[in-house]
């Protein structure tokens, strides 16, 4: 008799359970960005210009290109020339060098690069997410270096941390 209601509290608990399992509703995004797609359909992202005084050519089109790459593939936004849902506009404004570190015997040990961008952000569907900020990336590497043998690598790593530094300020709301 013990063992048969033991058995029947048993079926009653996983009944229980998995009611309340199916009842429950647990949702993940898992490329970041939190947009209500319902309202917001598109994305305007113009090209930035270089408007800092060291210019490294590759630079700019690296940027815009990684910029649109990165919402086109997290994102389920369509990419648009004018009248976007949100608008992304700015500017290159820096790009430069300079000792980081002196060695003991008085030399610089290290050089520190790095990429300024500014950022206007226009949510067409909610101004009051609208803002104009400034993001920065920078990168060391050893003085023995020439700039020329680590600026791409150093360029790549920056960009791809700027675009993420605004896609999580824009769309990912964090």
């Amino acid at each position: 008799m013990k063992r048969i209601r033991t058995h029947y509290i048993y079926i009653a608990l996983v009944l229980i359970a998995s009611i309340t399992i199916s009842a429950c509703k647990v949702s993940y995004k898992f490329n970041g960005a939190s947009i209500d797609y319902t309202k917001t359909k598109t994305i305007q992202i113009a090209d930035f210009p270089i408007r800092s005084s060291y210019v490294w050519g590759p630079m700019g089109p690296m940027f815009n290109n990684q910029l649109k790459d990165m919402f086109a593939s997290h994102t389920k936004l369509s990419q648009v020339k004018r009248n976007g849902d949100l608008k992304i506009e700015g500017e290159i404004t820096q790009y430069s060098q300079r000792n980081k570190s002196v060695s003991a015997s008085g030399q610089s040990a290290q050089t520190e690069l790095s990429i300024t961008v500014n950022v206007r952000f226009t949510n067409n569907v909610n101004h009051s997410e609208d803002f104009e900020r400034h993001f920065t990336s920078s990168k060391s590497y050893e003085t023995t270096q020439s700039l020329a043998t680590v600026q791409e690598e150093l360029v790549t790593q920056m960009v791809k941390d700027i675009t993420e530094q605004i896609f999580n300020a824009t769309v990912a709301n964090w």
